[in-house]
């Protein structure tokens, strides 16, 4: 653990406990409505909750390119699928990712359907194609004739993806993984898949440009000084079906932590992947700020519901109501959406309004 987070803990974990014993004698830090504080209370300077809202979505290439048939990649699983025909395009995975980067590339007209999680407004239209939230439907699939899938591992079962496949419709599994490092490669892919590699590399180009752009402005607002830092964990919540989950190291969330110039408590605690939450792992992670889907929040009853979940109103993050949610379209996506959404989180969190301002 760094030498900064050590000596900040001391003020925190006195603050947390003069505030424990003060919610307990006559329910102090709480706002007059019962909900979290409006004032912060102790010394990390954090007060919410607020809502990110992106500037706008991702712009599609000016000139879309004609693609250029046939093309025989090799998948994520090492498979070998040749690509005849793009005109009727399924790409699906948890973040809506590969829906976006079609999008971006001027190929959007292709898409016969969607899943969820894409959240485009010029695609809102198109049937929807996942069920039980981010759960493949064979059906509605099969129903639309694609004569291309794009997916991952992210979503599934793997059942509907081996059937999709038997049904001989050319299958491309992507790689899953969701980080800074990997949009540019992952247009990349996309666009070769699609048979159109020189519009992936001048779109890879002009959103590396972009991330460079957001996180440079990202930088100028973050505190200089580390021991200052929020220290931060991305919470993800279903309340209606019990799902109470933390992201750590290798969900994307560390990176986008670490994009925002926090510091990431579940992977400082050594957390990988994503696990329940355990209210004393918690609890003793010291969160300042919590970051979620807005339909997360939504699901538990908004900041004030979201303190009901265990171990979350004594953190100093859920004393304080330091709650700082974005579209679940979004939140996680990367891909060519990533530089609005840095800067949208950057704005709520460290902007004028933000909720360290």
């Amino acid at each position: 653990m760094s030498t900064s987070s050590s000596r900040r803990r001391p003020r925190r974990r006195l603050a947390a406990a003069l505030v424990t014993l003060a919610l307990a004698a006559s329910a102090c830090g709480t706002a007059a409505n019962g909900g979290p504080s409006a004032e912060p209370v102790s010394g990390s300077g954090c007060a919410g909750p607020r809502t990110a809202t992106s500037q706008g979505w991702v712009e599609p290439l000016d000139d879309p390119a004609e693609p250029e048939l046939p093309v025989t990649i090799t998948d994520f699983t090492g498979e070998p699928v040749t690509v005849t025909d793009t005109s009727r395009v399924l790409a699906l995975d948890t973040y809506g990712t590969l829906a976006t980067t079609v999008f971006a590339l001027g190929q959007g007209d292709h898409l016969v359907g969607r899943d969820i999680s894409t959240g485009i407004p010029e695609l809102a239209e198109l049937p929807v194609v996942t069920h039980n939230g981010h759960e493949l439907n064979a059906e509605a699939i099969l129903d639309l004739n694609p004569s291309l899938v794009l997916t991952d591992y992210s979503i599934g079962p793997l059942e509907v993806q081996l059937q999709l496949k038997d049904s001989g419709i050319p299958v491309v599994i992507m790689d899953g993984s969701r980080s800074r490092d990997v949009i540019g490669e992952q247009i990349r892919a996309v666009a070769e898949v699609l048979g159109v590699p020189d519009a992936g590399e001048q779109l890879a180009e002009r959103v590396d440009g972009e991330v460079a752009d957001a996180e440079a402005e990202v930088a100028s607002m973050v505190p200089d000084d580390p021991a200052e830092r929020l220290r931060m964990v991305f919470l993800y919540m279903r309340g209606q079906s019990g799902v109470y989950y933390w992201f750590g190291e290798g969900s994307g969330a560390d990176d986008l932590i670490e994009a925002l110039g926090g510091i990431d408590v579940a992977t400082e605690v050594g957390l990988e992947g994503s696990r329940p939450i355990n209210a004393e792992g918690l609890v003793r992670s010291e969160p300042e700020l919590y970051l979620m889907m807005t339909h997360g929040l939504e699901s538990v009853g908004g900041a004030e519901g979201l303190l009901e979940v265990p171990g979350v109103a004594d953190t100093e993050a859920g004393m304080n109501g330091c709650v700082v949610d974005m579209s679940d379209y979004e939140v996680l996506s990367f891909g060519p959406q990533f530089p609005a959404t840095l800067l949208a989180l950057a704005e709520a969190i460290y902007g004028a309004d933000g909720v360290s301002a």
